[in-house]
């Protein structure tokens, strides 16, 4: 009956969240073709490595596009569920609205996580798959093999959901810390460009210690059936390890909390 009531919550709070944003029309129209002006760029920057016959790390042109496609794929994900919710953690945190978020009769950090939607990332995230779509279709993959790239993909989200999740629980002790949450995005998109091509230096840092290379380029592996020293089994427990982590910095953190309303 708990997780009943939690999906009826959920429910309630896109479709409430869909309705106001749709009442901006012209902002998702907008939204579109801004989306695609920043994916052509996207791929006219990475075309110009493939110029002349090179390729990055070893990787073809559409292998590399699958890469970029899951990529954009993130990033639209981030602008749809993340930003809206963990990203206003912030000025809760500073007006002392994170009270009454609080005192509510359900968990803290689902209702934060999930209170709000934008869907003006969801044209990223079509964008994204589609790409996917077109370097898969000019490699001739069949269709299953695409089904071997959604739990890697699960799995990613979840990674970066725990990793942004844990820097926006810093704000319970460091309030402004809007210039960390842009320097990790700017991370993020070392992910734009599959992880064997950089040096390795490079691969050792987007793999253990910040895991850019399980979120895009770990999943496209899986699809591809391209080993290259990490397996997208590993993904599962790095998931599961940044989850918990996430949960328990959140719970350490509301310990030490002291209310900015009081």
């Amino acid at each position: 009956m708990e997780h009943r009531r939690y999906l009826l919550t959920l429910r309630r709070f896109w479709a409430a969240a869909i309705a106001a944003e749709m009442e901006y029309r012209l902002n998702f129209v907008l939204a579109t073709v801004t989306s695609l002006g920043n994916l052509a760029g996207s791929l006219f920057g990475l075309s110009l490595f493939y110029l002349n016959g090179a390729t990055l790390g070893g990787w073809r042109w559409q292998e590399a596009c699958m890469v970029l496609g899951l990529a954009v794929f993130m990033d639209g994900f981030s602008r749809t569920f993340l930003v809206p919710n963990i990203g206003r953690i912030v000025d809760q945190v500073r007006s002392g609205t994170l009270d009454f978020v609080l005192l509510k009769p359900m968990d803290a950090q689902f209702w934060l996580s999930t209170r709000n939607l934008s869907i003006w990332g969801l044209p990223d995230m079509l964008y994204g798959l589609g790409i996917v779509a077109y370097g898969g279709t000019h490699l001739g993959l069949a269709p299953w093999r695409y089904l071997r790239g959604v739990l890697p993909l699960a799995v990613a989200l979840v990674i970066l959901y725990s990793i942004w999740f844990m820097l926006a629980t810093t704000s319970l002790w460091f309030v402004k810390i809007h210039n960390v949450t842009a320097l990790l995005r700017g991370v993020l998109e070392a992910g734009r460009f599959p992880t064997p091509a950089y040096p390795r230096v490079y691969r050792v840092v987007f793999t253990f210690v910040l895991p850019v290379a399980f979120l895009t380029t770990v999943p496209a592996s899986a699809v591809l059936d391209r080993p290259w020293g990490v397996s997208w089994f590993a993904a599962v427990p790095l998931a599961l390890a940044l989850a918990l982590l996430s949960r328990l910095f959140w719970r350490f953190g509301l310990r030490c909390y002291t209310s900015a309303s009081s």
